[in-house]
């Protein structure tokens, strides 16, 4: 557990690297690599630039842009004033966009050159942001939107005018940072992270995967995900070196790998699985790595034979958790990916919960099941969140009884091993991305042929899950699945919509309090 001795500030991270190791690289993105000692100063002036235009303790500041040295940077600049960061995800669409940023009202919205339409719009629409902030590429010979503030020039001026200001960073369970995620009422919900949550995953992760100082770290995953967000953190707290791509690409991945001799990978298993099929992928040396982790989707065990034979040096760890537990429950050891042998009989779980961890399973009543019985698991400890933004009720039901409700099914066995069972909530995890089948059921029921909808999540080769829209359409009414899918990517990400629909004549299988019984609808697939 994490002391409440003295206080919890992820700042003191930033700030104990550059005071330890000032010249060893910290951030490379884009060919341009900066030490610890350069990273926390261009914190700290854009700290008091944030200071400078209003921005005070709680406040938010979002970031709305592809992976960079900025958005790592912005991991700890709002909380050196005991400000927030919320990484949008870039994804969404400009509708659920607006909704993010309507609910955690920040006041200055940074983005990449990628997004400034979207960052004017979404200005327009907000009233809270006063300040555009654009982060150009690393060479800074971009122009500055009209209206904008450069990021590297507001830096600038307060380093050369020395205008410091007084850092009072946030501290113990004050929100340092706040993620979005998909909505279970057919929103997004922001899920408050303090530096207890962040201090206590790190402390976890750092043993548990058995990283050392200095060690060489790659971040191909977006940093509007914690999955990839908890290396800017376990870096720092190493020394480490962060190598920042803008987004997944497998060949880049491989390039980076081999050229910065990297020791640390965290995938979803979408991306293994295209890193594997690539017809290079055996041209690279990749004998650097000594860490690879998974995660935030099914993987396969076909899948995961393949990872296990292409990477046989590699100690190979898979973790379960969520956001809402900053944001690892469980993790099953290096020791058990094997093929062969006593220990492989776990390889088909998620692992034990991680020392901080206190993990049950229990009935609809909340009365803790025995092993081997299925039930809904939960879990606390210090690294679960603080709640939900603006949502009083949503938290107080997640976290009743002092137990966060994961709302996964799944059992433990005599030794303590979780084995999932599928979702309480029937959430659909495809590629690594958390898709709330509600979400898509009020987007297909505005469809004028749609009479009836309902959303599952099928198995898929690449993806883990697919979604899949099962429709019973109006009488007298015709519809496409092609066009229903258009439907949906008009009105929300294109990773939420179908894949695929089909159209049934008789109505859905009903429970006796007329839900749909979607296990019913499952059963074909």
């Amino acid at each position: 557990m994490t002391s409440h001795n003295s206080a919890i500030q992820v700042c003191s991270l930033l700030e104990t690297a550059a005071n330890k190791w000032p010249d060893e690289p910290a951030i490379t993105f884009a060919g341009k690599t900066r030490n610890w000692s350069e990273t926390f100063q261009r914190c700290r002036d854009f700290a008091c630039f944030l200071k400078s235009v209003g921005v005070e303790r709680g406040d938010q500041v979002a970031y709305l842009g592809f992976n960079s040295n900025v958005l790592m940077e912005s991991y700890y600049s709002p909380a050196l004033i005991g400000a927030i960061l919320v990484p949008m995800n870039y994804r969404l669409s400009l509708r659920e966009m607006i909704e993010c940023v309507e609910d955690c009202r920040p006041k200055v919205l940074i983005v990449d050159p990628h997004f400034v339409e979207h960052s004017l719009a979404l200005r327009d629409a907000c009233s809270s942001i006063g300040t555009l902030v654009y982060a150009a590429a690393d060479n800074g010979e971009e122009e500055t939107p009209a209206g904008m503030m450069s990021y590297e020039e507001s830096i600038r001026e307060i380093s050369e005018g020395k205008r410091l200001c007084d850092l009072s960073a946030s501290k113990d369970d004050e929100t340092v940072i706040i993620f979005y995620t998909g909505g279970t009422t057919g929103r997004s919900k922001g899920v408050m992270l303090s530096n207890n949550n962040i201090q206590c995953n790190t402390d976890c992760s750092i043993p548990l995967y058995r990283m050392q100082e200095h060690w060489k770290f790659i971040v191909p995953g977006p940093l509007f995900h914690l999955s990839a967000g908890s290396r800017v953190f376990s870096s720092t707290a190493l020394g480490g070196h962060c190598v920042i791509l803008p987004k997944f690409d497998v060949l880049e991945v491989l390039r980076t790998i081999k050229k910065y001799k990297i020791n640390s990978v965290t995938l979803v298993p979408t991306m293994l699985q295209m890193m594997l099929d690539h017809p290079e992928f055996s041209n690279f040396d990749l004998t650097s790595l000594k860490m690879l982790g998974f995660g935030a989707a099914p993987m396969s065990m076909d899948l995961l034979g393949r990872v296990i034979s292409a990477f046989p040096r590699v100690d190979i760890f898979q973790t379960y958790g969520m956001t809402e537990a900053a944001p690892i429950l469980t993790c099953l050891d290096s020791r058990y990916h094997v093929l062969k042998g006593a220990n492989a009989n776990k390889l088909v779980s998620v692992g034990k919960g991680v020392s901080h961890v206190e993990l049950k399973i229990a009935d609809a009543d909340d009365t803790l099941l025995n092993a081997g019985e299925i039930g809904e698991i939960i879990a606390r400890g210090d690294n679960i969140m603080s709640g939900y933004l603006g949502l009083s009720e949503l938290t107080a039901d997640a976290l009743r009884g002092g137990w966060y409700h994961t709302g996964d099914a799944g059992y433990l066995d005599t030794e303590g091993f979780l084995f999932l069972e599928g979702r309480v909530k029937d959430m659909i995890v495809g590629g690594g991305e958390n898709i709330y089948p509600i979400e898509v059921e009020n987007v297909l029921s505005y469809h004028p042929s749609v009479h009836h909808c309902a959303v599952i999540g099928i198995p898929h080769k690449v993806w883990g899950e697919a979604v899949h829209a099962i429709v019973v359409l109006e009488a007298n009414t015709q519809a496409t699945e092609a066009e229903l899918i258009d439907f949906c990517k008009r009105r929300i990400a294109n990773y939420k919509c179908p894949v695929s629909v089909s159209f049934r004549a008789e109505p859905m299988p009903l429970s006796p309090i007329n839900k749909i019984l979607k296990t019913e609808l499952r059963k074909p697939f």
